[in-house]
């Protein structure tokens, strides 16, 4: 049962991140082109943070560790990050292993699923007592999808 709700819960965020890259323009491969006001307004959605990973990781404004090659990235406002890599299932999950690990979380190995270009894995550790829930979805153009959050336990 607890599998079925995950998959769900995944196909759920896949199918939101999807509509929200349609909504918002997301996905084209032009970068943005810069106003005429003489204004800069960088966005600040990641921060470097030098203190894990040898410093290859950034981190959300939720606080959540993010690849460095991230894009799109969605805070979701409730606790939950949406973002996109061009990185490999085993390359994300391997980046995760490493970073929560380094804090000190432990993967609950039960709840780890990986199935043809999908995964989610939960980590306990986190100071608010609740699960790190992470789950990846390849979208088959060498992007995937990964979303963050934190789940009662």
């Amino acid at each position: 049962m607890k599998r079925k709700q995950i998959f769900l819960a995944l196909t759920a965020l896949v199918m939101a991140s999807l509509a929200c890259q349609t909504l918002f323009g997301g996905g084209g491969d032009e970068p943005p082109v810069p106003s005429d006001s003489g204004e800069s307004n960088p966005p600040a959605v990641a921060t470097q943070d030098t203190g894990s990973s040898g410093g290859n990781a950034d981190t959300s404004a939720s606080g959540f560790p993010i690849t460095a090659d991230a894009y799109n990235v969605i805070d979701v406002g409730d606790g939950s990050l949406l973002y996109y890599t061009n990185m490999s299932l085993e390359d994300v999950m391997k980046f995760y292993r490493d970073e929560y690990t380094s804090r000190g979380y432990v993967e609950r190995g039960l709840l780890t699923v990986i199935s043809d270009g999908v995964f989610s894995i939960v980590f306990d550790g986190d100071p608010s007592g609740k699960a790190v829930v992470i789950q990846s979805v390849d979208l088959g153009d060498g992007s995937r999808t990964v979303a963050i959050s934190l789940q009662d336990t």
